[in-house]
């Protein structure tokens, strides 16, 4: 049998019951007494008992009231814990958010951020997605991640992109090549020298393709490699030098190798903030958000 009582009806009878009194009940409540009383008859009538043994001198609580306290006070105590819990999440202090990256975003920016974000907000849980920049567009698009950390999305896809940084291209090479030695090397340097470029699917190689085609140089690759630390790995082993965004550089071993800014001209991957268009994000999203640009936003060229 379901027993509808108010949360108003609770809290005035278990006040009632504290105080012993409707008059001291209505000024703790900040109601006035004809409202308590009211509320304790309402009670009552949903009961089918009283509550309440009172008359002009004294309030005293019944039987079945002694047994509805108990209950009383601990509905009332879950209820204000779940709305603390849920002014928490409004407040972006609690939650959960599901973050896409490139492996080299999700290694160096992600980390960070979920420590600093931690530090003010203790309830906070983190999912990361590591993906290629069209299938972590996708899982924004989907709605499995909250935000992703990526290169600009195609103008066709729901997506918004807020810049975060620039990342600078940089040389690849061992650290006993005499490249290693310059402050900067041009891009020219690759037609002269055997080069291992990023595959076609990465994030990395529309911005070579680009540079080459806009300085006319003509290469044709040693290889196409797969991933940055097999990129790292080749170049160790003396197969050829490569052109990286630095922050790719903390997905492999550096020992043996060195990393040489590259100019005329200066290019770099623009690294973003990526969510979906019309969708609402939650409360905790938007802290991460602030806290990746309070620690990454001023590093935009």
């Amino acid at each position: 049998m379901r027993i509808d009582l108010s949360l108003r009806q609770l809290e005035a009878f278990a006040q009632v019951a504290s105080s012993g009194s409707f008059r001291r009940a209505a000024a703790e409540l900040g109601q006035a007494q004809p409202v308590v009383s009211r509320l304790i008859g309402q009670a009552e009538q949903t009961l089918g008992v009283r509550l309440f043994d009172r008359d002009t001198r004294r309030v005293e609580i019944t039987a079945a009231g002694r047994e509805l306290l108990p209950i009383a006070r601990r509905i009332l105590r879950d209820f204000d814990g779940a709305l603390s819990e849920l002014g928490d999440f409004m407040q972006g202090r609690s939650g959960h958010v599901t973050v896409a990256a490139l492996p080299s975003t999700g290694a160096a920016l992600v980390p960070q951020a979920m420590v600093a974000l931690r530090r003010t907000h203790l309830a906070v849980e983190f999912s990361l997605i590591e993906a290629t920049a069209d299938a972590l567009w996708v899982a924004v698009e989907e709605g499995r991640a909250d935000l992703g950390l990526s290169v600009r999305p195609a103008p066709q896809q729901r997506l918004r992109y807020q810049p975060l940084l620039d990342d600078p291209m940089v040389l690849l090479c061992r650290a006993d090549d005499p490249l290693a030695a310059r402050a900067s090397v041009p891009w020219s340097v690759f037609a002269q020298r055997p080069y291992i470029a990023s595959a076609l699917h990465t994030s990395i190689r529309p911005i070579t393709d680009a540079v080459f085609m806009q300085r006319r140089i003509t290469l044709r690759p040693v290889l196409d490699c797969p991933s940055v630390t097999a990129c790292g790995a080749l170049v160790a082993a003396g197969l050829g030098i490569s052109a990286l965004p630095r922050l790719t550089l903390g997905l492999m071993s550096m020992e043996g190798l060195a990393a040489v800014p590259l100019v005329r001209p200066q290019a770099s991957r623009a690294i973003g903030i990526v969510t979906r268009i019309g969708r609402t994000l939650p409360p905790v999203a938007h802290a991460f958000m602030a806290t990746l640009l309070a620690q990454h936003g001023s590093a935009r060229a």
